[in-house]
């Protein structure tokens, strides 16, 4: 409140003035090889303050909220407005800005400061000593990362909104090495990303699948390289993910579409007049942006130009509807977008971020995907990646692969990759597996912008079935 007071005494009389406050505390705890590394913890606070006037924007960010250091942030941000007015790619003046009210608050059963650091630093020493006792085993990570975040968000004309988040990342990786092969199994390409309090490492099996993971990357060890050629892949949904991040997320980004981003993070093959008509996949698929599911990692109330998040289809029945962008990127493009203005930080402005990106289930059971491949290979968890600077022609490896042969699965193979082209290969789409291999992971580390933001995205989806796709093996 006395933040608040502040900053409605130094407001300067202009079109529209914001500020955003940010207050983040962090704790990575980190067990490798049975040695536990020191714990790394941060807090972080400041402010963003913006100010739209005669046309132009500028911003300003402080660490110093006292009422000398808003007022002087406040006039940085007007001074850069007049300087770029008349100079930037739209007239902001013509943009009218939300002024929300309301709040968010990241539901936590487990608040994570209700377990000691001695018991989960005791639960990473035991789950890294568990996948141990092989002397094939020539590495073993086991991590958790969380995140606790506050924002307030003021406008000049009344708005205010505040949002609470807890975001928690449990990972695990065991890694061998045997007859010149390195290869390593993880827990979902370490994409396990949920909001939520402690019980997020109870559900995502931190303390359970390690040895799995070991005995699947043993057996892997002696397993034959993936074969190549033209087949079927099946896809378990810690891959169908990635390829939903690269080759519909960061294409349908409004500022990339723009061209505001093809100097650093590349453009898109999209362009605006393709929303509406144009098939991006098979009738299958349908896509959505969807902040209505409280676990998952980019859930918010309000993006950070203060627009309210609502769920929407981007694809629907394989035709392209609506992109991903904020407020004022709709306004530029006269395009349909969501709320996806983002800022990783109180010294970054936001820009278009894709959040929570999901491919609804649909009917399949996985058994019935497998049924329908002659010839083909199951794949499971991303460990490589690889798209053009129009997240257009890509190539994407996994960490285990599996032959699938008349409709039955056979031997392991390691090393399976596959490449395409966008939207061919999401035309290839001819099953979608059911609620039972649906499955809410993430990312948390997409790197993004001139100067670099990283963001936090979620994504959710089942197990996918693709036809006549290019694949090939390691070597």
């Amino acid at each position: 409140m006395d933040l608040e007071a502040r900053f409605r005494d130094v407001l300067p009389d202009v079109e529209f003035c914001s500020l955003r406050l940010e207050d983040e505390s962090q704790e990575f705890l980190y067990v490798r090889d049975d040695i536990v590394l020191p714990v790394r913890s941060s807090a972080d606070v400041g402010a963003m303050v913006t100010v739209v006037d005669g046309g132009g924007i500028g911003y300003a960010a402080t660490a110093d909220l006292t009422t000398s250091g808003l007022a002087k942030a406040v006039e940085q941000a007007r001074a850069w407005a007049a300087g770029s007015r008349g100079r930037t790619v739209t007239d902001f003046s013509k943009i009218v800005m939300p002024h929300p009210k309301g709040s968010y608050t990241t539901p936590v059963r487990t608040p994570w400061e209700s377990v000691s650091l001695a018991d989960k630093i005791a639960l990473l020493r035991e789950e890294c000593a568990r996948v141990g006792g092989d002397p094939r085993i020539v590495q073993r990570d086991v991590s958790i990362s969380w995140v606790h975040r506050e924002t307030l968000y003021l406008t000049n004309d009344g708005g205010r909104v505040e949002q609470c988040f807890d975001h928690i990342v449990p990972s695990i990786a065991v890694t061998a090495h045997a007859d010149g092969q390195t290869l390593s199994r993880s827990l979902g390409g370490r994409g396990y990303c949920r909001q939520g309090g402690y019980e997020v490492v109870q559900e995502c099996g931190l303390d359970t699948v390690g040895p799995e993971l070991r005995d699947e990357v043993l057996e892997l060890l002696s397993a034959p390289d993936c074969p190549t050629g033209t087949m079927d892949v099946v896809l378990d949904p810690d891959q169908v993910i990635l390829q939903v991040h690269e080759s519909i997320g960061h294409p349908l980004e409004l500022d990339r579409i723009l061209g505001d981003e093809r100097n650093y993070a590349g453009r898109s093959f999209v362009t605006p007049d393709m929303f509406g008509s144009y098939r991006y996949g098979s009738e299958l698929l349908n896509i959505t942006y969807d902040p209505s599911r409280t676990e998952e990692f980019a859930s918010y109330g309000f993006d950070d130009e203060g627009l309210t998040a609502t769920r929407e289809y981007l694809i629907r029945d394989g035709i392209l509807e609506r992109a991903l962008g904020g407020h004022v990127s709709q306004q530029r493009a006269g395009v349909p977008g969501v709320a996806c203005s983002r800022a990783n930080g109180w010294t970054r402005p936001p820009i278009d971020r894709m959040a929570n990106v999901n491919l609804e289930p649909g009917s399949a059971t996985l058994d019935e995907m497998i049924g329908r491949v002659e010839n083909g290979v199951y794949m499971k968890t991303n460990t490589s990646w690889s798209i053009d600077d129009s997240r257009n022609k890509f190539q994407f490896g996994c960490e285990w692969g599996r032959r699938i042969e008349n409709g039955k699965l056979t031997h392991l193979v390691r090393k399976p990759n596959y490449r395409g082209i966008s939207a061919t290969f999401w035309r290839s789409l001819a099953a979608v597996g059911n609620e039972s291999t649906f499955m809410v992971l993430g990312t948390p580390n997409c790197g993004k912008g001139e100067p670099s933001q990283t963001a936090r995205a979620g994504h959710a989806a089942p197990t996918c079935l693709f036809t006549n796709v290019d694949v090939f093996g390691g070597e």
